[in-house]
């Protein structure tokens, strides 16, 4: 299998943002988002997805986090897909259960070339610390649109927001590995009856 590293940059009137990553990778990541919450998240995606990931972001963070949380979203994807290449040869579907004490999350996600979210996740409050936690839904939205995957994401159940929200991210990590995983039976097949991803 080529090599799967892409670096994606993007520059708007609101944010900047830089994106490099190493599909198979050891899952070290260097994040500096302005958003130590994000950074925290995303760590979890590296280190279970074993993706090398390192992001920068500045933002207008003054006005809220909306922009740059969104944009690193749409940039992660970019990467992503820039990434991935032709698609021959990877499993295409992951999924992942992760618990965290009382919080169960699960998330399916599949490498189709259609963006489709589905995003069912519950929390009893507003905010983890500063970050407002109905940004994670707008980074999904923008990961999904970008990367042209099929994503699935449910929060099963769970009380504390800290809990769900790490559950939910690493079970996204744990199914991208899975779902970009070599397939020995399928090299150079792509993994589609359409002949098209």
């Amino acid at each position: 299998m080529a090599e799967r590293k892409a670096t994606v940059k993007r520059e708007t009137l609101e944010t900047r943002i830089a994106v490099s990553v190493n599909l198979d990778g050891r899952g070290d990541a260097s994040l500096e988002t302005g958003l130590a919450f994000l950074d925290h998240m995303l760590e979890q995606v590296a280190r279970h997805g074993l993706i090398d990931m390192e992001i920068k972001a500045t933002g207008d963070l003054q006005i809220d986090a909306h922009h740059t949380v969104e944009d690193i979203g749409i940039t992660l994807g970019q990467a992503f897909a820039k990434a991935v290449g032709d698609k021959k040869g990877i499993c295409r579907y992951g999924h992942a259960y992760v618990p965290l004490d009382e919080a169960l999350s699960r998330v399916v996600i599949d490498f189709s070339g259609r963006p489709g979210l589905e995003y069912q996740v519950d929390f009893q409050r507003a905010r983890i610390g500063d970050f407002d936690v109905d940004l994670f839904f707008e980074f999904f939205q923008g990961f999904v649109n970008h990367a042209q995957v099929t994503l699935h994401i449910d929060s099963l159940r769970g009380r504390n927001a800290h809990h769900i929200a790490e559950t939910v991210f690493k079970a996204f990590g744990r199914a991208v590995r899975m779902a970009l995983e070599s397939d020995a039976r399928m090299k150079n097949i792509l993994p589609s009856t359409k002949g098209s991803l």
